[in-house]
């Protein structure tokens, strides 16, 4: 329906954000409470609807069911990588060309020499203060399902390799899924043990720091980047605090619209435009792309908002601080104003690094 033909009514109950039309303006109110709406959320560059994640994005533009102007218009100049609308076509191919992605061949060498194995790991400030980490496992157990870390790699954000070392497990192996892995006996009978990889990607990554002193802004640690970092953190049998990784896999703006997990090789052709992970699996290919894809998303601007978050003291429960029928009084637009993000927009790493 055309925004003109709408009726006063219809628009004092529309969500500002994502365009839902309630009958009573007390809905509207509870549905911004929950929704969570913000300036950090995926936005469509033609209408200006919100989305809570770029699946949702590209679902509104590109289909199973698109709103069709906003179709029209992305199928004439928009990017199908960063979902970005542009001015004219020509202005699309030149952006094109600098917002896809390629895999690069840092690791080429480190790969030719020695396997890959590079194992000195120095506490270094000169190094950065964004790392991002890649595990490949092996099989354990009876039936070769139980994962084993076997090879582990650490880049910085340049995807220069700051630790590329075979992990000797602490449990037989069982299964070397060698077609997928490309590990042999071989490269693990010599290679450093669990524990000491573990103590020495820990201390790398607190720099200096306590573990138990580190906070989210300001000090020494670093931030660790990864996809599905749990579980390979669980595999080196070391902890690291949350507020401090940057994790693919569990980042609400790349998961899919049911609120799932997408896999790495999805994002990194759906929102790089390269292939991975085909044949034999390099932990350095893995590394390079989430920190591309970290980069990416840190590298979106929005509007600065002095408590971003709907955890911050200021902001909890917000809503709950004014009274129903002043809030009911307020325009969409308003609500809007003062609704937060209940997740951390990786944008804000810009203003703290």
């Amino acid at each position: 329906m055309d925004p003109s033909y709408e009726s006063s009514d219809t628009l004092r109950n529309k969500c500002a954000a994502c365009y839902r039309q309630f009958n009573k303006k007390e809905h509207l109110v509870e549905h911004m409470r929950i929704s969570y709406h913000s300036v950090h959320e995926p936005m469509c560059g033609v209408c200006r609807k919100h989305c809570r994640s770029f699946e949702s994005l590209r679902e509104h533009l590109i289909g199973p069911l698109p709103k069709a102007e906003c179709e029209r218009i992305f199928k004439e100049r928009g990017c199908d990588i960063c979902l970005t609308i542009l001015g004219s076509r020509s202005a699309l191919r030149a952006h094109r060309d600098s917002c896809l992605s390629r895999p690069n061949n840092n690791g080429l060498l480190y790969r030719m020499a020695n396997l890959g194995i590079q194992d000195d790991l120095r506490i270094d400030n000169s190094r950065g203060r964004i790392v991002s980490l890649a595990c490949k496992m092996v099989g354990g157990g009876s039936d070769g399902s139980l994962d084993l870390c076997a090879r582990v790699c650490l880049i910085d954000e340049h995807e220069r390799i700051l630790f590329h070392s075979y992990i000797k497990p602490n449990l037989p192996v069982t299964s070397y899924r060698y077609e997928t892995t490309g590990i042999r006996p071989e490269y693990l009978r010599d290679a450093m043990p669990l524990r000491n990889v573990s103590r020495k990607i820990q201390e790398f990554l607190c720099n200096g720091e306590p573990i138990w002193q580190i906070r989210s802004k300001g000090g020494r640690s670093r931030i660790l980047v990864g996809h599905g970092l749990d579980h390979d953190l669980k595999c080196l049998e070391m902890e690291y605090p949350a507020i401090k990784i940057r994790d693919t896999a569990k980042y609400p703006p790349l998961m899919k619209t049911s609120k799932l997990s997408n896999s790495l090789k999805y994002l990194t052709k759906a929102y790089l435009g390269y292939d991975i992970q085909t044949g034999v699996q390099d932990p350095y290919e893995d590394c390079v792309a989430t920190m591309k894809l970290y980069k990416r998303m840190k590298s979106q601007f929005h509007k600065k908002e002095n408590y971003p978050l709907s955890s911050d003291p200021q902001n909890k429960n917000n809503f709950a601080t004014w009274r129903q029928n002043e809030l009911e009084r307020m325009s969409p637009e308003q609500l809007l104003d003062f609704s937060r993000s209940d997740y951390y927009c990786w944008c804000l790493d810009s203003q703290d690094i």
